[in-house]
């Protein structure tokens, strides 16, 4: 078994062997040109909601505008998805479809800063104000009390959504949770100090693979391709200055996690936090090291009556990289508090 900081290198080498797709002559590819679809290849319906409550609160200059898809809006209990660091709502590709088939009204959001919504500057990015847009995206939609499904980042998110707002909420499904790590204050202060737009802005080609590829995935295939291709050819649009700015500030935003760490126990609604036994990410590799197992146990142990749940063989964006054994623990989950309507036609 490698050791994190052996992960770690492979990730910063980029992919040692092996032949791949270079995307770096394609031409610029625009956020708002990314394609939201189904593994078949079924666009999904977009929409876009003005926030202007969380626009109130953070004292934002401009309301800002997050893009989303619905499905199965008949459906009797609603899920929301909300994505990690980096990505959007299509890295839910294998849930949201199989979840409006289960039966389950089915909200996914980009959050500020990503994918199509609005990359305000001014927009604080951290996991308190993150919550505070899923709470307004969900109440305005007539969501009341979802269940919310987060990775990594919307994990935190997630997490700080139970914390402020515990009776607008029936359930967490925890997917590799940023929030349960803990950060010394040199560490918080590294992250600040390392993580930057000219460090975003340069990756090369070969690096977006080792850290894509190698970083958070154990069992990669050719129809994530995708993954790759956008992020290389984003870089080469004029938006992409915004969001490598989102990203730097969501970093230091999720760094200072102690409002979450500090308040598990008050978490009230039944969760399940699974994670993938391979995780790269989680903990930092740099930092301190360690396993995921151990941090995701420091959250169970806090969390009254969590489930906790690792598979094995499956990396830290385990909802895509092993959705055969995911999907099947998060129905029984769901399931198991009788949360399901019937099946869609």
């Amino acid at each position: 078994m490698k050791t994190p900081i052996a992960w770690a290198l492979l990730a910063l080498a980029g992919l040692s062997s092996g032949c791949v797709t270079s995307y770096a002559a394609r031409p610029a590819l625009s956020f708002q040109d990314f394609d939201y679809s189904s593994t078949e290849g079924k666009p999904w319906p977009l929409g876009r909601m003005a926030l202007p409550e969380t626009a109130a609160t953070h004292a934002l200059q401009r309301v800002p505008e997050v893009a989303y898809v619905e499905l199965n809006p008949e459906g009797a209990q609603t899920v929301v998805f909300i994505h990690g660091l980096g990505s959007y709502l299509k890295f839910w590709r294998y849930q949201l479809d199989a979840f409006a088939a289960r039966g389950y009204r089915v909200l996914a959001l980009d959050l500020p800063g990503y994918g199509k919504s609005d990359k305000p500057a001014s927009f604080p990015y951290t996991m308190e104000a993150m919550a505070d847009v899923v709470h307004e995206f969900s109440q305005k939609l007539g969501a009341s009390q979802p269940i919310l499904v987060g990775h990594s980042m919307g994990g935190q998110t997630a997490l700080s959504y139970a914390l402020r707002y515990p009776q607008d909420l029936k359930a967490l499904v925890l997917t590799s949770p940023a929030g349960f790590e803990h950060f010394s204050v040199r560490e918080k202060a590294w992250f600040k100090r390392a993580f930057s737009t000219s460090l975003i802005k340069s990756a090369s080609e070969s690096s977006i693979w080792g850290s894509v590829r190698q970083a958070n995935f154990e069992r990669w295939r050719p129809e994530l391709d995708w993954l790759i291709e956008e992020r290389v050819r984003v870089a080469k649009s004029p938006e992409f200055d915004s969001y490598a700015y989102a990203n730097v500030r969501t970093v230091n935003g999720l760094a200072h996690n102690d409002f979450v760490r500090d308040s598990l126990t008050q978490v009230a609604v039944p969760t399940l936090i699974i994670y993938g036994e391979d995780d790269r990410l989680i903990p930092n590799a740099f930092l301190h090291g360690g396993w995921a197992r151990d941090v995701m146990r420091y959250g169970h142990e806090r969390i009254s009556g969590s489930k906790l749940v690792g598979l094995a063989g499956c990396g830290h964006i385990v909802q895509m990289d092993c959705p055969q054994e995911y999907n099947p623990q998060v129905f029984g989950f769901l399931d198991g508090l009788g949360a399901s309507s019937p099946p869609a036609p």
